[in-house]
């Protein structure tokens, strides 16, 4: 969710609870500006909040020429003081995978441990550990590849392969906001390139670039409504619960917002 636009984006989220105090609204409102300077990045966005046990981590994104590839992640507990996320890699994954366990703690220096058995016959046990600040980067990688949303036409890829924001959108019209293949995931496509081209009149590569959430596994992850007057369409994944986008037709205003446990819903498969 765009910092500039962050007063009355909040109000079109309200409904799925996705809310700040008085205090916390003012306290972005003047360190944002503050990271993005120190940091040059050419635009900032206040991604979300992951509930913790003894306290939240707020979560900013900045980002810099490429919106895709030129990204950075920060968090904070107080929305003032903001830290760095470390950089997920393939071992990172995997050790979160196998140590974190249950909610989160509020602690980023709390460390979480797992036991497993060797062999039988062997006493010896092998002891996976990992810190929660890196499964705080961890989680904000895994939303961002499976929940963050934009409707198409919002960003457009140059010849160089750079991915910028598309001034000329002017938002989708109501009837294709309706549609699920009207809004993408903003990542790296998975599964655009072993598709054969659509055959559709306004297919175009500069802006087609995205896989679209229409061919999500499971179908029906994603709940699509209109809400403020029918004036706002909404998407809320049901994969991630607390991931809400929005998106006013005719208008390019839109983002997206995570509030919640920071939890992956397993049981989404059994549920549809």
């Amino acid at each position: 969710m765009d910092f500039n636009s962050l007063p009355y984006s909040l109000e079109f989220v309200a409904g799925s609870g996705c809310i700040l105090t008085l205090e916390e609204r003012a306290a972005l409102q003047t360190s944002l500006v503050i990271v993005k300077t120190n940091y040059k990045f050419q635009r900032i966005l206040l991604w979300g909040k992951i509930l913790g046990l003894q306290h939240d981590y707020f979560v900013a994104q900045g980002r810099g020429e490429d919106e895709m590839t030129d990204r950075k992640s920060l968090y904070s507990l107080n929305c003032v003081d903001w830290l760095l996320l470390p950089s997920v890699t393939d071992a990172m994954v995997e050790e979160v995978s196998k140590a974190a366990q249950g909610r989160f703690k509020g602690n980023p220096s709390f460390v979480y441990e797992h036991k497993v058995s060797q062999q039988e016959g062997k006493e010896q046990e092998k002891v996976f550990s990992v810190t929660e600040e890196k499964r705080l980067a961890v989680t904000v990688h895994h939303i961002d590849e499976e929940a963050s949303v934009v409707p198409r036409g919002a960003f457009i890829q140059s010849l160089r392969g750079l991915v910028q924001t598309n001034r000329s959108f002017g938002g989708l019209s109501e009837s294709e906001a309706r549609r699920l293949e009207n809004f993408m995931h903003f990542r790296k496509p998975k599964t655009l390139q072993k598709k054969p081209i659509p055959v559709k009149a306004e297919w175009a590569p500069a802006i087609d670039f995205l896989d679209v959430l229409s061919e999500d596994i499971p179908k029906g992850s994603w709940s699509l409504q209109f809400e403020c007057a029918r004036r706002v369409c909404v998407l809320r994944s049901l994969l991630w619960l607390g991931l809400t986008f929005y998106h006013v037709p005719m208008t390019p205003q839109h983002g997206y917002i995570y509030m919640g446990l920071g939890m992956k819903n397993l049981d989404l498969p059994f549920m549809l």
